[in-house]
């Protein structure tokens, strides 16, 4: 791809236009040698935005097995203040002109893609062909080709890959997947779930345009809800059927606003959600033989909250879903633990956003789904 500063990036953002053809550079492996085991792994986060700078390097600050060690960005007032705020040394502070040359850095193992989604597959691949490990924030990218291109990216330059799915990690979630393996209250007849906020701010921010989101709610907030009636079965669905609506035309112009879609499992299990830019939506609902359970608020940053038809909660101590996440995949890349976020994960998931989109476009027809056990974790 072509090279990105500041001034270009930014018009690029406002026009909504992103290049997609990928710069040339070899690979490197990339491995930990013996008795590093211990030792903290240096991420870089490639882009500056509210989630790096609320929720990332928040987390880092506290993580047990990775740690701040670079910044990308395309805005220079930026490169002062996170250098004093995180004491990141100059040596470790690119910008999107000189981003390849971290391959050099051997003080960064980890590339943490915080992009506008038009933009993940590009630096993904980059950042492979750097021979840093790669974690792409969510969605993986902006269509199931672009993922087997991240997935193939890093399979030649033999780095790890995982996708921020920071839900992956949380104890509650795990929870869930824990009762509905064990039968805790049965078999899963139907879930339900949703993930939805009122989107009130800037009608030009990056998420309402399509060419650098590539979707509306569904692409945003829509992927939680696709996880959650997954591991709220157990299983990958084999079909989906879904429907779109729009309340807000004005000022939903370019991106979807609020999508219903349902899902079909093999386990004979049914499943509901709901994503929208303009509603209030946070719940993960699954109904089983003998009982219920219950996360609600369920996809949020924390503190989270569940129950069970028994009449027990689900409660864990709270900590930053960001922190685990990102100690799991460092964890993952040192001693080889479970990596519960694989770039399969995330080109499953792309799969069936494309499903979905598909559907509306005819007439909320049912999408057979040929899934298997892609992407489905087993620790």
């Amino acid at each position: 791809m072509k090279s990105i500063n500041r001034r270009t990036f930014n018009n690029k953002l406002a026009k909504g236009v992103l290049g997609t053809a990928m710069l040339g550079h070899m690979p490197i492996a990339c491995g930990m040698a013996a008795g590093q085991d211990n030792k903290k792994l240096g991420i870089a986060l490639v882009g500056l935005g509210s989630y790096s700078e609320g929720q990332l390097a928040p987390g880092l600050v506290n993580a047990e097995h990775c740690y701040l060690a670079g910044i990308v960005t395309g805005t220079p007032a930026k490169e002062k203040e996170w250098m004093e705020r995180y004491d990141i040394p100059k040596a470790n502070v690119y910008n999107y002109e000189n981003f390849d040359s971290i391959a050099e850095n051997d003080a960064i193992d980890i590339v943490y893609v915080v992009l506008p989604n038009s933009m993940h597959a590009e630096f993904c691949i980059r950042a492979a062909k750097a021979g840093k490990h790669v974690i792409c924030e969510k969605p993986m990218a902006v269509s199931v080709a672009e993922c087997d291109a991240i997935i193939e990216a890093c399979e030649h330059a033999n780095v790890k890959l995982s996708v921020g799915y920071r839900m992956q990690s949380d104890p509650f979630t795990n929870e869930v997947k824990r009762l509905v393996k064990e039968k805790t209250f049965g078999d899963v007849t139907y879930v339900s779930s949703d993930a939805s906020y009122i989107s009130r701010g800037n009608p030009d921010q990056w998420r309402l345009n399509r060419a650098l989101s590539g979707g509306g709610a569904l692409l945003n907030m829509g992927v939680y809800a696709i996880q959650s009636n997954i591991y709220g079965t157990g299983t990958n669905p084999i079909s989906v059927s879904a429907q779109e609506f729009s309340t807000r035309p004005d000022y939903f112009k370019e991106t979807d606003e609020t999508i219903m879609a349902q899902m079909k499992f093999p386990n004979g299990a049914v499943g509901q959600l709901c994503t929208s830019h303009n509603a209030r939506g946070n719940r993960l609902y699954v109904s089983c033989t003998d009982g219920w359970i219950e996360l609600n608020p369920c996809h949020s940053y924390g503190p989270l909250a569940g129950r069970t038809s028994d009449g027990n909660k689900i409660s864990f101590p709270h900590k930053s879903q960001q922190m685990l996440q990102m100690d799991d995949f460092a964890q993952h890349i040192k001693t080889g633990s479970t990596n519960f976020a694989p770039g399969e994960m995330g080109k499953r998931d792309m799969i069936i956003v494309e499903a979905i989109y598909q559907s509306i476009r005819e007439g909320g027809k049912t999408i057979p789904l040929d899934l298997g056990d892609m992407g489905i974790v087993r620790a």
